[in-house]
């Protein structure tokens, strides 16, 4: 049995790995989502989110000997809190996540990728403190092989989106010596694939899994990404 802690994207919150959870409990695996500050049911206003507060709330609900799985956006947090305090994670699982380059904030790395189909959907808030989502684009680009329904289901969930922890680079000291896994969604169409392979590149051959889905695994194919997930704790 392994212990899971899973962390969602930008705009996303706890609800989006709804269909996951109970497929890794059903294998026998302790798992639990939480919501980033201003994200989901938390109400912290987004405007003065930053990095530092998503990765003390993954701190806050830390177990030892946890699996952390960052999806997208998530996979700064992750990495954040692990820098922050090492000795609980067992392992940093970044599913089509963003993986931390050193000296590169999330908002530049995105441009290290050979497209940018996410700039379209995205709209600025006045204040520039936030963004959110294209609700007429978001469903293509996040949930297009889902089942029938997940965009009504997560449309009205979506969140605006901190600025501020996009903009900020994370000091690589612990985190890469940590088990780290890396899940390449091959139909993404937020984060391109090829540049996904560019980032799994920095992984141990044996650490990088691909997956025929878009950038919703945990809606397209929950049991697959489940199973996937129990043979990286088993190995």
């Amino acid at each position: 049995m392994a212990r899971f802690l899973l962390v969602h994207g930008a705009a996303h919150g706890a609800w989006c790995w709804r269909d996951l959870l109970p497929a890794l409990r059903a294998l026998g695996h302790e798992a639990r989502a939480i919501d980033l500050p201003s994200h989901g049911q938390d109400d912290t206003p987004p405007e003065g989110v930053t990095l530092e507060d998503y990765a003390q709330a993954i701190l806050a609900a830390l177990e030892p000997d946890t699996i952390l799985v960052g999806h997208s956006m998530g996979g700064y947090p992750i990495t954040r809190a692990a820098e922050i305090d090492a000795t609980r994670v067992a392992r940093l699982a970044y599913l089509c996540a963003y993986t931390p380059w050193p000296g590169m904030s999330l908002a530049r790395m995105r441009f290290e990728a050979p497209s940018q189909p996410l700039l379209p959907a995205i709209r600025l808030a006045a204040d520039e403190k936030t963004f959110t989502f294209d609700p007429a684009r978001a469903p293509g680009i996040f949930y297009h092989d889902c089942p029938e329904g997940t965009a009504d289901y997560a449309l009205p969930r979506l969140t605006p989106q901190p600025v501020a922890p996009n903009g900020t680079a994370i000091a690589l000291e612990h985190s890469p010596a940590l088990p780290r896994s890396y899940i390449l969604c091959e139909e993404d169409r937020a984060i391109p694939p090829e540049f996904q392979q560019t980032m799994a590149e920095r992984f141990a051959p044996g650490d990088r899994h691909r997956l025929p889905c878009g950038h919703s695994p945990f809606f397209a194919m929950p049991d697959r990404l489940a199973a996937l997930l129990d043979a990286i704790a088993r190995a």
